[in-house]
């Protein structure tokens, strides 16, 4: 009778919200909490893991010492310190780097650990609290299958994953999902506001804006055809529905969004920049 194969053991620099997320989802799809273990010098941040039930060190390099996959989940003003600091512990280890740092590339981040890692990048939105994100993944070509299905069930475990051939592309991922979450609450708030001044009370508008939004994205995730026949179907000719979307249309919401994710892209290109020039 064969043994089962031993878990990675998946270290988290950082036990912040994000951490705790993926830890979290881990665990729910079944990972061994003995094959998790976190570090956060913050102590606050080390006692938002207990309910978990997980070990968590103050010490970052006693995590990078042991891991065989390295999550880098710490702000990305921070991360070029924290990284120098585990450097020796990674290049003794040489374990599977992951960061979910937003913004910062690869190169930086494998220059501030010493070099010659198998590396991935992601690029998760703040969805992954409920379990419900939508992450970008690029990884180095010293990333082979093995380790990719690796990082992938890391991110996959709170959401659904997509994989991008080049690292810049990162970018409009970050300006669709990463920073997509504000459009929608935006969508959602001008929303409600348009339905109050239509004589509905807050409580009635804010409950029938978020079930028509959980409703569309239900149909649209669990449906086979596009958002565009999605919408066609349910705009009657000459209905109520299709004057709304007349007004949408004319007003320039396709061009407003389009200027909306090129900024957001824009900006993104720019904080790279300035993460790995100040580091």
């Amino acid at each position: 009778m064969s043994v089962p194969p031993i878990p990675p053991l998946v270290g988290f620099i950082g036990a912040g919200n994000m951490a705790r997320a993926l830890a979290g989802g881990l665990i729910n799809s079944g990972w061994d909490r003995s094959r998790l273990i976190l570090s956060d010098p913050d102590p606050a941040q080390r006692e938002g893991v207990q309910h978990l039930g997980l070990e968590a060190h103050a010490d970052n390099a006693a995590v990078a010492a042991r891991a065989d996959i390295l999550v880098f989940a710490v702000k990305p003003q921070m991360l070029a310190v924290a990284a120098r600091a585990v450097a020796d512990a990674v290049q003794r280890r040489r374990p599977l780097i992951v960061s979910v740092a937003a913004g910062v590339r690869l190169d930086d981040l494998e220059r501030w650990l010493g070099g010659n890692l198998p590396m991935v990048r992601t690029m998760p939105n703040t969805a992954v609290l409920v379990g419900a994100g939508a992450c970008g993944m690029y990884a180095n070509a010293r990333v082979d299958q093995t380790m990719r299905e690796q990082a992938e069930s890391i991110l996959r475990a709170v959401g659904v994953t997509v994989w991008v051939g080049r690292e810049e592309l990162l970018d409009a991922v970050t300006a669709l999902s990463g920073s997509g979450p504000a459009y929608f609450f935006l969508m959602m708030e001008a929303l409600e506001q348009a339905a109050i001044g239509q004589g509905l009370t807050r409580e009635q508008a804010r409950l029938l804006t978020l079930q028509t939004a959980y409703g569309a994205a239900k149909m649209a995730l669990e449906g086979a055809e596009e958002p565009a026949l999605l919408r066609r179907r349910v705009t009657s000719p000459g209905g109520t529905t299709e004057q709304a979307v007349k007004a949408l249309e004319e007003g320039g919401l396709r061009p407003l969004f389009q200027n909306a994710l090129d900024a957001a892209a824009r900006r993104a290109r720019e904080l790279a920049d300035l993460f790995g020039k100040n580091a």
